[in-house]
This record gives structure tokens, C-alpha cells and sequence, in this order.
């Protein structure tokens, strides 16, 4: 492992994994009103897990990191369910939509921190 991926350690991946979860959820939201539909999300600290049990190690630089992995999607178990069959439960998804946000915002806001201090290092400040 180098420098860099030291310094960055699972901020790709959290990214990566965030990014999924929007997929997952908005799709939710969209078929909030599809009969049938069965709402779907990731088990984060599962998937950030497993993403970084079973990332390929790199033997040389030159070589081509094997990314995308896609977690394992889930289905959730409505706390009320409809007579059409949706498990999509809007207000629910709105909420995590909205903290997923947040976490991801906050994931940025790291790693935008880590950058700058990489750069302020080879800078000399």
C-alpha cells in the first residue's frame, strides 16, 4: 500500500458506498406508488466491511486496482404494509435520504481536509 492510499485510507470506498445508498433510495422514492415495488437499501457498515476485507491487493503500482464491488442490496421489512404489495414507506426514505446526505457531505468535508494537508505538506508550509 503507498503513502497515498494510506493517508486516504477507506474515503473512496465510504464515497463509493454513499453513492450506491442514493441510487438504492431514490429509486425508493420514485416507486412509491408502483404496486409490488419492494423497497431496497444497503447494509452500510456491512458493505464498508466487506469492501475493505476483500479490496485486491496491488503487487505493483503499474497495476489496475479492481474496484466495483457492489454491496449486497437488502430488502426492507415495512413497519406498516400496503394492500398493493409496496414496501416503500416515504417518510422513512426521506429520512434517510436526508442522512445519507449528511454522512456524505461529512465524508467529503474529510476528505477535502485530507487533501489539503497532503498538499500543504509537499508545499512545505
Amino acid at each position: 500500500m503507498n503513502l497515498i492510499d494510506q493517508h486516504f485510507a477507506a474515503s473512496p470506498q465510504v464515497l463509493a458506498l454513499r453513492a450506491q445508498r442514493f441510487e438504492l433510495i431514490s429509486a425508493n422514492l420514485a416507486n412509491a406508488d408502483t404496486p409490488g415495488y419492494k423497497a431496497r437499501d444497503i447494509d452500510f457498515a456491512a458493505a464498508l466491511a466487506r469492501t475493505r476485507e476483500t479490496a485486491p491487493r496491488r503487487t505493483h503500482s503499474e497495476h489496475i486496482a479492481l474496484g466495483d464491488q457492489r454491496p449486497a442490496v437488502l430488502y426492507r421489512t415495512p413497519a406498516q404494509s400496503s394492500l398493493d404489495g409496496n414496501t416503500v414507506e416515504t417518510e422513512q426514505e426521506h429520512a434517510a435520504f436526508m442522512d445519507n446526505a449528511i454522512r456524505y457531505q461529512a465524508s467529503l468535508n474529510f476528505l477535502n481536509g485530507r487533501i489539503k494537508s497532503l498538499l500543504l505538506a509537499l508545499r512545505g508550509e
